[in-house]
């Protein structure tokens, strides 16, 4: 049996942070967080009626944070600047981009908290591409984007970047280092 033990809602998403990577949407429970924090499933329960508002609720804390780092775009003055930092933000830590594009998976849409996180997720994603416009914008204006190319199809081009599988285990320097150069410079030789 767990014993009683105190935990923060920090610890809480570091352990659900660390259970949906490692074992996906389908094989995460309350059990195995419990276990993890050591203490009881009740204990959980206390906050989150069910693991579709934990891990919506998870989602919606990340992205607002990462929403706070990508303010910082804006102290970089050029386009190669910015997305230098673009690309050291994204990929820094992979796994919540992977986590938060779960959200399709929730089950439980019709529980209020769920749905209302599930909005809020949709708005903050929405948000993170409207304060990109700029840095999209910076791009084109010195000639390193072409402009007909559509601002939305150019940021989802960047971030899914990150889903792309490393099978051959590339060291992530050196794999990173090389979607960045083919966003910026294409693939083929000249």
């Amino acid at each position: 049996m767990a014993r009683a033990r105190k935990f923060t809602l920090l610890d809480l998403y570091q352990v659900t942070k660390e259970t949906l990577v490692n074992e996906g949407y389908y094989g995460f429970t309350f059990s195995i967080l419990a276990e993890k924090l050591e203490v009881s499933r009740g204990a959980i329960y206390k906050y989150f009626d069910n693991k579709d508002e934990l891990i919506t609720e998870y989602m919606v804390h990340e992205m607002k944070e990462f929403l706070t780092e990508l303010k910082n775009i804006q102290k970089y003055e050029t386009f190669n600047e910015q997305l230098d930092y673009l690309f050291e933000l994204i990929f820094n830590d992979t796994s919540i981009h992977k986590i938060i594009q779960m959200a399709p998976q929730i089950q439980n849409q019709q529980n209020k908290n769920v749905h209302k996180n599930l909005v809020q997720l949709h708005k903050l994603h929405l948000a993170m591409y409207t304060n990109l416009e700029e840095f999209i914008q910076l791009g084109k204006d010195e000639g390193k984007i072409k402009n007909s190319l559509h601002n939305g199809l150019i940021l989802g081009l960047i971030f899914q970047t990150v889903a792309i599988p490393n099978h051959l285990h590339v060291p992530n320097k050196l794999w990173f280092g090389s979607i960045k150069e083919i966003i910026q410079f294409g693939m083929l030789n000249k």
